[in-house]
């Protein structure tokens, strides 16, 4: 690798009205449905490749004023590039004999070269013209749309080392197979033989032809009959049949692909299914690109080519979804992959994402700071995107600490909603934790544009290392009053349950899991017996210095003692009873669902729905 594109400038086109991305030598673009994922491929496509014959005018952005726009533009820079991606300063020499004076340099010495790209609409002969020039400079993201090029830089033609090579998100190899113009069809189209090989090769075909003509009667009998023509030529010629094409030229028209297990029992790939022809369809276009390198090499030119996979994951199970991508990232060039697979996006490195978005100002293109430290990143790929890779795909990411959380928000949300949370591209996540639990989930949402709500326990230390880290991340914020968290009141959720009068929500709950007077049972059991050793405020010890502990004896006596037993008990096994409380209160109805739980929902549903 000794080259990349750098960075795409696109305006004008379907949903895109100014955007910038930025592009990794492997680049995964990720985000929901109608996102913008495809246009931004098809535009790379307009720039480099073919895809101005098949452009229309519904690919000319419509603006909020259903104003259609009069052109696309299209920008990029390609900057020469070491083994491992890094910009480098230069461009080598086979790449500065083939830009030519269209290369350019920084202030600072770095080369790079600029292409635009301008589609219009032709108003005299109908159809649309495409201007391609170079840029003498590559102007800032505020003005780059008014840069005008000069006449002088308008060039005739593409770079033909420079190709664009677009898999689409429909591919069929058993379709292919029948199409000139398919990358299948252009390797065979380009087979050659010389000429003692291609006597060889048609003798051998002749010698098939005849065998299998004279071990079949109903081929031998078909033969005789047509023989009978040579009456109309006067007793000369004679039939020849040809099960296998008799020309080596003519192999192409027959060519079919068969896989198996085995050769003895593999078949044609229009009985495999979907997966397994999709993926034979984008090992054809890797074939076709070594083909294309080694011509290049054979002819001593620079070669650089640009792969966009549109979903390839599509039909494939999740193994061989991560085996096609690293045969994809293995291909020579540039490549570029939409799709919403997380297995996808777990094996790409951080800084090779990039989200894209749709927002009232067009598409928005996000990725992972640059600021952020290695540690950062090593925890959000593990604790984000290796776990969790549905959120790379998600509009909205609810947090929560604990275990009863977890399971009982979004049981709760569907219940007081009617509808199921992923229908709304919400996903509930329990952090385990608090505090510096959140960080990795915070930064992931900042740096990709994903709002992210907190449902927090209300203690003192909780609430601290709560607004400690989210000042951290997106600065100082009073939390009490956040629209995106909810804080209980100097309690944790359980607690919250009790002072929100649904003692026998929870009481129900443990009695299904344990049967009737297993809380009177527990307090009869546990009464005067310890809990568990605290920090006391009396003085270290005078021997050895340390703090006092003491275990308080437990006492159910008072009002709330029945309370505090079905706390304890509740604490005993957390993930059961939180699972047996959530289903009592979806049975009670949301009518009695606790105030600070329907503010937090409100909270959540107005961004969504919004």
């Amino acid at each position: 690798m000794n080259i990349r594109i750098d960075t795409a400038r696109i305006t004008g086109f379907r949903g895109i009205t100014n955007l910038e991305i930025t592009l990794p030598r492997i680049a995964l673009l990720i985000g929901t449905n109608n996102s913008g994922k495809t246009s931004v491929i098809k535009a790379l496509q307009l720039a480099l490749g073919d895809y101005a014959r098949h452009l229309t005018d519904e690919d000319f952005h419509i603006d909020s004023n259903d104003k259609r726009c009069d052109q696309i533009l299209v920008d990029i820079r390609i900057i020469p590039a070491d083994d491992a991606g890094s910009r480098k300063q230069t461009f080598d020499n086979e790449w500065l004999e083939e830009f030519g004076d269209k290369i350019q340099a920084e202030a600072n010495g770095d080369q790079f070269l600029a292409l635009r790209n301008q589609c219009l609409p032709d108003k005299v002969k109908g159809g649309f013209i495409v201007n391609r020039f170079a840029l003498e400079r590559w102007p800032t993201l505020a003005d780059w749309q008014t840069e005008k090029p000069s006449a002088k830089k308008k060039l005739n033609k593409r770079f033909d080392a420079l190709p664009f090579i677009s898999i689409d998100a429909q591919r069929d190899i058993h379709q292919e197979l029948k199409e000139k113009s398919s990358f299948v069809g252009r390797v065979l189209s380009s087979v050659e033989y010389d000429d003692k090989d291609v006597q060889q090769l048609e003798d051998m075909v002749a010698q098939i032809n005849k065998e299998a003509v004279d071990k079949s009667a109903p081929l031998k009998g078909l033969k005789t009959h047509l023989d009978a023509l040579n009456q109309s030529f006067q007793g000369a010629g004679q039939a020849e049949l040809t099960p296998f094409p008799k020309k080596i030229r003519d192999l192409s028209k027959s060519f079919s692909v068969h896989f198996g297990e085995s050769e003895s029992g593999s078949f044609s790939m229009e009985y495999h299914g979907m997966g397994t022809r999709s993926w034979a369809s984008m090992l054809t276009v890797k074939a076709f690109i070594e083909f294309m390198a080694q011509k290049h090499e054979e002819e001593a030119k620079p070669f650089f080519p640009i792969l966009a996979a549109e979903e390839p994951e599509a039909h494939l199970h999740p193994n061989a979804q991560k085996t096609l991508y690293k045969q994809l990232i293995d291909s020579k060039g540039q490549v570029i992959i939409s799709t919403h697979s997380p297995y996808l996006a777990a094996l790409a490195e951080t800084g090779e994402l990039r989200s894209l978005s749709r927002t009232d100002c067009g598409v928005l293109v996000k990725m992972l700071g640059e600021d952020l430290d290695h540690e950062d990143r090593r925890k959000i790929r593990r604790e984000v995107i290796h776990s969790r890779g549905e959120l790379l795909f998600t509009k909205a990411i609810v947090l929560s600490e604990g275990e009863t959380e977890a399971q009982a928000l979004p049981q709760l949300f569907s219940t007081y909603y009617d509808l199921e949370p992923f229908s709304l591209g919400v996903n509930f996540i329990g952090v385990n934790g608090s505090g510096a639990k959140y960080r990795p989930f915070l930064l992931f949402s900042r740096d990709f544009n994903i709002p992210v709500f907190i449902f927090s326990d209300g203690e003192e230390k909780t609430t601290k290392d709560l607004k400690k880290h989210y000042d951290k991340v997106f600065g100082e914020t009073d939390i009490d009053n956040s629209p995106f968290i909810t804080m209980l009141n100097d309690t944790d959720f359980e607690g919250y349950l009790f002072e929100s009068g649904l003692d026998d929500v929870v009481e129900k709950a443990i009695n299904n899991v344990n049967g009737e007077g297993y809380i009177d049972s527990w307090m009869d059991k546990k009464q005067d017996t310890p809990l568990k050793s605290e920090k006391t405020d009396k003085p270290p010890c005078e021997t050895c210095h340390q703090p006092i502990f003491e275990a308080p004896l437990r006492n159910y006596r008072g009002e709330d003692g029945r309370q505090k037993a079905m706390l304890e008990i509740l604490d005993s096994k957390k993930p059961m009873y939180a699972q047996a409380v959530t289903e009592q209160l979806c049975l009670v109805g949301k009518s009695r669902f606790p105030s600070k739980l329907i503010e937090f929902f409100g909270k959540v549903m107005a961004e969504v729905s919004g």
